[in-house]
């Protein structure tokens, strides 16, 4: 619908005040422009429909990179975690095994030890037993009256 500066403008005289001059239907500005930018506007219609498609390819390369990424994503997640786990086994297993040998270890140095303690014992034994048998004897004979 025309607007009403539209409307005025064609009932605007074709030439200036002054003069006689030859009469003249009055020009459609609006329809000399609609002419002038038509083709303008129809190729530039044709630019925005392959821009639309030009953002909706993108749009769909972008989905598909984000699904692709988080796939990937997922996966080194679940490669990490099986490597952590797979660790986690083994620096237990190697714990195990130096707790194991620590224990070996000193479990040899306790026999060790008390190979040493009983060979101490058996050493100190005879001198010990003499002299707990002359206490023995002496005390005895105390009590029976200092005959030996």
């Amino acid at each position: 619908m025309p607007s009403v500066r539209d409307f005025l403008e064609r009932l605007r005289p074709s030439g200036t005040p002054g003069a006689a001059a030859l009469s003249g239907v009055p020009a459609d500005r609006v329809a000399e422009r609609s002419a002038e930018l038509e083709p303008v506007l129809a190729r530039l219609a044709d630019a925005q429909a392959e821009a639309s498609q030009v953002r909706r390819a993108a749009d769909d390369e972008a989905q598909r990179r984000r699904v692709d990424a988080a796939t990937r994503a997922s996966a080194l997640v679940a490669e990490a975690r099986r490597m952590a786990e797979a660790e986690r086994r083994d620096a237990a297993a190697r714990a195990h095994a130096r707790a194991a040998t620590e224990t070996h270890d000193r479990l040899e140095d306790a026999a060790s030890e008390s190979a040493s303690i009983a060979d101490v014992a058996r050493a100190r034994e005879p001198a010990l037993v003499d002299r707990v048998v002359q206490q023995a004897r002496a005390h005895v004979s105390e009590l029976l009256g200092g005959a030996p």
